[in-house]
């Protein structure tokens, strides 16, 4: 009987063990789709940002200074919660430089 029990005990850690590496891989994976799913994101405010961008300059002829002008009159929406949205405006006619941050990235 003793060498039953060794036998079950065995199976019953390997199968724990590979419950384990299984669980592991799929958090793994898991976190690495949150990852692209957050850089889509941020990809689809700055396609946003920069959509405005040109709406405004085709309506107007000139490139607004600041993303504030873009919410109020080009109906730019954005989580402002998640995200910091700034352009960096160099001339009127030169499209500005788009920097889109999540909040709580890189020190914020």
């Amino acid at each position: 009987m003793r060498r039953e029990e060794k036998r079950v005990a065995k199976g019953l850690t390997a199968t724990l063990a590979v419950f384990a590496l299984l669980l592991a891989a799929a958090l793994f994976l898991f976190q690495g789709i949150d990852r692209m799913s957050g850089e889509e994101q941020t990809a689809l405010v700055r396609d946003a940002v920069r959509g405005a961008l040109v709406t405004c300059y085709a309506v107007e002829g000139s490139y607004p200074t600041d993303v504030a002008y873009l919410k109020e009159h080009y109906g730019l929406a954005y989580d402002a919660q998640r995200y910091m949205v700034s352009i960096d405006a160099f001339a009127s006619n030169v499209m500005p430089v788009v920097r889109v941050t999540v909040r709580g990235e890189a020190g914020l």
